[in-house]
């Protein structure tokens, strides 16, 4: 919802007095008008481009007024077309003597408004043209192309206009290329979540949980259909086969691609998306020039994103790559199109490991004995991970008291990359371990990746690829992991840290193992009194860490590492139990 509201009924005369106080070496207010025209003085006798619509969409409109886009844009009420009106005040004040373009999103209100301010701007000499957009693909069917709404290419359509209008074309000119993109643009979109309008405590529309509206229109205008919710790939071939269904007869392969936001779909979601959109446009024979990845049409807060694809001409093409600058978009006379490149790592100055398959170091050879704990080792760690997979969003939950509730992702993305790793067989447990400790870190990152990696890594190192892994030897070697975390992490016993269930374990083990206890006896114990340690640190307070300002609210929560380090513990008892290759510490013989 819109949080940030005053007086309900003044949201857009805030709105537009914050941004000019902030963007005024862009825009200048029209007194008398909801709008802007552009700061710099006029330049005689060129073309004017004017747009407009309701409020609710930035940085349409406000934000694409400057130098290669808009000399002026107008403003209505939330999702409300701007009066005849105000249209009429922008567009004498933007008028520079060589005509202006009117140009907004295909909406009746806004068809009506334009129209009359238009002529009501040539009685007074000042020839107005009108230019909509219709790029909407799911609002109308081809043939009824004309009716099709404006979403987020009208950006492209204005940015042709705005660069033919800032080098000088005749008025005329800047029409027919205006129409020309127009008719080159098609934009389909999806929304996951509503919009509220100002002071209102109920979204606009609702999608149900667990769903998305195909097609759904920019002010919540009904779709074509719901789906549920997809994976980013499948979103993404979504939208590009609707885009490309509708590709002209004759279009070259050049295209200006644009992957929308519609308010609340944040950035690193959209690159996401668009890493699947670059692919799928590249392998359909698709060049995109200069693509476009944020929010360029929005709706308050509406959760969605949409793809728009405008096939490029010579004549196009040099217009989207015109120099622009604006509050909202910035592009410089150098920007280029380039192919990506991935920096090889020896080009960072870093040697590439030889002799192993995955280019890190090669494993020395393994003892039999080895080689069969190596086997039990990998069958421990994806017993980790399906319990991690089974607990991540409980994980997430209790790391979101103290945290930003990542905890059971990156668990599961650091253990995930870890059993991969951990996978080609031929290597003793010391470099199985090893290998898994690097990719853990790796993968997951922050506190839960270096101290799991530290610890899977510390355990590989003690035990080495050449002796056989007796009880003694594996208790010593989960002994000195947990003396690492401790030293590297700071923590100390009592300070609720994933050590507070590591030192319980270790220490249980080593002591289970000293009676003799059989390998999945001793584990199972040891895991028992993690589990109890674990759930004992929802009566502490956090000492060290995230959680620590938190002081008395952290109490009772346990603390996510230690609970997660429990359940691992549990789960990878189970393949030491009555599997040959499990004798990983075998049972001595007591004197």
């Amino acid at each position: 919802m819109t949080h940030v509201v005053g007086d309900p009924t003044r949201f857009r005369a805030d709105a537009l007095d914050g941004f000019a106080a902030a963007y005024g070496r862009y825009v200048a207010r029209v007194e008398g008008a909801s709008g802007f025209v552009r700061s710099a003085a006029p330049r005689e006798g060129r073309v004017s481009l004017v747009v407009g619509g309701g409020s609710g969409h930035y940085p349409s409109y406000a934000g694409l007024v400057g130098p290669g886009l808009a000399q002026g844009c107008v403003l209505g009420d939330v999702f409300t077309s701007p009066s005849a009106a105000q249209v009429h005040r922008i567009g004498r004040a933007a008028d520079q003597g060589g005509g202006l373009i009117l140009a907004f999103g295909n909406y009746a209100g806004d068809r009506l408004n334009f129209a009359i301010a238009a002529e009501r701007l040539a009685a007074e000499g000042i020839d107005s043209r009108v230019v909509y957009v219709t790029d909407d693909v799911a609002s109308a069917p081809p043939a009824e192309a004309d009716s099709r709404r404006g979403i987020a290419g009208t950006f492209t359509v204005y940015k042709v206009g705005g660069a033919a209008a800032d080098r000088g074309d005749s008025l005329a000119e800047v029409e027919r290329l205006m129409r020309a993109a127009n008719a080159a643009t098609f934009s389909f979109g999806v929304a996951f979540a509503g919009c509220t309008l100002p002071g209102q405590s109920e979204p606009l529309f609702t999608v149900p949980a667990g769903t998305l509206e195909l097609g759904l229109g920019i002010h919540g205008e009904p779709g074509i259909g719901e789906s549920t919710i997809l994976p980013a790939e499948e979103l993404a071939a979504k939208l590009v086969d609707a885009v490309l269904a509708e590709r002209p007869a004759g279009a070259g392969p050049r295209a200006a691609v644009l992957v929308n936001g519609l308010g609340a779909t944040k950035y690193e979601e959209l690159f996401g998306l668009n890493s699947h959109v670059a692919r799928l446009l590249a392998a359909a024979g698709v060049e995109s020039v200069l693509p476009e990845v944020g929010e360029l049409v929005t709706s308050l807060d509406m959760a969605g994103c949409s793809l728009s694809v405008t096939w490029l001409d010579r004549e196009l093409e040099e217009c989207w790559r015109a120099p622009a600058a604006t509050a909202a978009f910035h592009r410089a006379a150098t920007d280029e199109v380039r192919t990506v490149v991935t920096v090889p790592l020896a080009g960072l100055g870093a040697e590439v490991g030889a002799g192993s398959a995955d280019g890190g170091e090669a494993a020395s050879p393994a003892s039999a004995e080895s080689l069969a704990a190596a086997a039990t080792a990998r069958a421990m760690l994806a017993a980790m991970l399906d319990a991690l997979v089974e607990n991540e969003a409980e994980l997430g939950r209790l790391d979101a008291v103290a945290g930003d509730g990542d905890h059971g992702m990156g668990m599961v993305r650091g253990m995930r990359a870890a059993v991969a790793a951990a996978t080609p067989e031929g290597a003793g447990v010391g470099t199985t371990l090893a290998r898994a400790g690097d990719a853990f870190a790796d993968a997951a990152g922050g506190t839960s990746g270096i101290l799991w990696g530290l610890i899977l890594s510390t355990v590989g190192a003690e035990l080495g690829d050449a002796e056989a892994v007796d009880g003694p030897r594996f208790a010593a070697a989960i002994g000195a992991a947990a003396e690492a975390v401790a030293r590297i992490g700071g923590a100390k016993p009592g300070d609720k840290t994933l050590l507070d269930a590591l030192i319980p374990f270790a220490e249980c083990l080593a002591a289970e193992v000293e009676s003799g206890a059989t390998a999945a006896d001793a584990w199972r114990a040891a895991a028992a009194t993690a589990a109890d340690a674990a759930a004992a640190t929802a009566d502490w307070q956090a000492r060290i860490g995230r959680a620590r300002p938190l002081g008395a609210r952290g109490v009772g929560t346990p603390d996510p590492g230690a609970t997660s380090l429990a359940l691992m513990a549990a789960a990878a008892a189970a393949p030491l139990a009555g599997d040959p290759g499990a004798e990983l510490f075998p049972q001595r013989d007591k004197e």
